[in-house]
């Protein structure tokens, strides 16, 4: 088996335990509060790779810790709103809504870095929109009530947002510092502030139930400490737009998850709003990315 295709497969799986994760998550809030649970997360996450990349640490420079810690503060802040969505949202609702940070990227890029779009990715960015909307209006409800759109949806878009900021910054610092210095800079800036702020966005409390047991176990060692590891390896061998198409599979891995465990219907509409999502991450992602690469590869040439 090539390296390239095992890096397809073991992107899929990851992409497949990030979706899956959203039920798994969702039950276990019941019995643990958001940012508790991502602060005991995210600690032993960071105290996973600090052991892992040790060898890396010993000359950490100020300009690591600073790129590092700019992407750990987004980072914190898009897990804080998701998981505090989540609680009050649907797991299905939660993923595709996140998703939506893959098509902000290239929006934020032209706002905040002066980068070209192109009529792919806007058609997708609008596609994306067009889907949030569909998806966020309450089942039953006519399109214009805005006004009972579910606050768990208002706080996801945040993490949205936010996710989309940690993509972009965390492309920079990559570019700039070894990977292995930069993760655990991330991930550990983001276990220090999930600690400091817990108690203040929140009453916590917790029931040390097989369930929330189950979902720190799972969320910490595959999906924080395994998916980081597996994709920094992985993108060595899967170009950008494969990796970007296997990504956008997460919401739907997440739809078929909380469909067979938990029951779950999105309804008509919301059927609707999470294709219009999907479909504008593929447009922005696989045609806007090569559209953009044959315009600077034409540029170059001239």
């Amino acid at each position: 088996m090539s390296r390239s295709l095992k890096a397809h497969i073991l992107l899929v799986f990851i992409t497949f335990v990030w979706g899956s994760t959203f039920v798994l998550v969702k039950n276990a809030l019941l019995d643990c509060t958001p940012q508790l649970f991502n602060a005991v997360r995210f600690v032993v996450s960071a105290l996973v790779l600090a052991l892992v990349f040790r060898r890396h640490l010993a000359n950490l420079s100020r300009e690591t810790l600073s790129a590092g810690g700019l992407v750990g503060l987004f980072l914190c802040a898009g897990y804080q709103f998701q998981n505090a969505g989540l609680s009050l949202t649907t797991p299905s609702k939660s993923a595709f809504l996140t998703g939506i940070s893959v098509v902000l990227v290239p929006v934020l890029l032209a706002l905040g870095w002066r980068r070209k779009v192109n009529r792919w990715t806007l058609l997708g960015v609008a596609a994306a929109l067009l889907g949030l909307y569909l998806l966020v209006v309450p089942s039953g409800e006519r399109l214009t009530a805005l006004e009972k759109i579910n606050l768990g949806d208002l706080l996801t878009l945040g993490c949205a947002l936010a996710f989309a900021f940690q993509i972009i910054l965390l492309g920079r610092a990559a570019q700039k510092h070894a990977f292995e210095q930069i993760v655990v800079v991330e991930i550990g800036t983001c276990a220090v502030l999930m600690l400091l702020t817990a108690p203040l966005l929140e009453p916590m409390r917790a029931a040390i139930s097989p369930t929330v047991l189950w979902a720190l176990g799972i969320t910490t060692f595959l999906s924080t400490v395994a998916g980081f590891a597996v994709q920094a390896w992985a993108q060595q061998f899967t170009p950008p737009a494969h990796t970007a198409l296997i990504f956008s599979l997460e919401p739907v891995f997440a739809w078929a998850t909380s469909y067979v465990l938990a029951g779950e219907r999105l309804g008509a509409k919301g059927t609707a709003g999470a294709a219009f999502i999907l479909a504008g991450v593929v447009l922005s992602e696989m045609l806007g990315q090569v559209r953009q690469s044959e315009t600077e590869l034409a540029e170059e040439v001239r």
